[in-house]
């Protein structure tokens, strides 16, 4: 902890610019990742539940908690262009948050860089300064700077891996509108 506090104490206002900033978006990548995946987990089970009922033949239509149900009830009959918007709709709505954890995971490693390379210039800086440079002197800096990178870096995998677990949810949610809509279009061409 003491030297954690040395650290920030030690370190430039950029620095710690990049590394609150580089906090701020692990913070926002979580919760993101939290919210939309709750979501995206009730509406898929909701959905799955409603496609079982329509292929097993207990219900002729989307059961009244699913997405598409609120779609049909202001329709006199089903067609593919409401169905279409329906799922459309559902899965834009599901999928809010995706850009965010995007941007988060692409810029990430860019901002460490840059705390990392503000980190390395001061270490130079500092070194100027002084009679003599070892290597016991550049090593402890430079090593210190690298932390911003190592902080970017860690911040892009989460993003980049909550964006691709959400994106799978989205595609499964998708999916099942797009069965549900099949199944209904059908029954309303067999009447």
């Amino acid at each position: 902890m003491g030297s954690l506090l040395t650290y920030f104490i030690e370190s430039s206002a950029i620095t710690i610019f990049v590394l609150l900033l580089l906090s701020a978006y692990f913070i926002t990548a979580f919760w993101v990742f939290f919210d939309r995946f709750y979501i995206l987990r009730k509406r898929i089970e909701t959905e799955s539940k409603s496609l079982k009922a329509l292929y097993t033949g207990q219900s002729n239509g989307p059961q009244s908690t699913s997405l598409i149900y609120t779609y049909l009830s202001r329709v006199n009959r089903p067609n593919k262009a409401i169905l279409e918007a329906a799922s459309s709709d559902a899965v834009r709505v599901s999928t809010k948050g995706l850009t965010i954890l995007s941007i988060i995971a692409s810029t990430s490693p860019f901002i460490g860089l840059f705390g990392t390379v503000v980190g390395i210039l001061e270490t130079f800086t500092n070194l100027g300064s002084q009679n003599s440079a070892s290597l016991s002197v550049v090593a402890p800096a430079i090593s210190e700077a690298l932390i911003a990178t190592a902080a970017g870096i860690a911040v892009a995998i989460f993003a980049y891996t909550f964006h691709l677990i959400l994106k799978r949810k989205a595609y499964e949610l998708s999916s099942l509108l797009s069965s549900q809509s099949e199944v209904i279009l059908s029954q309303t061409h067999e009447e």
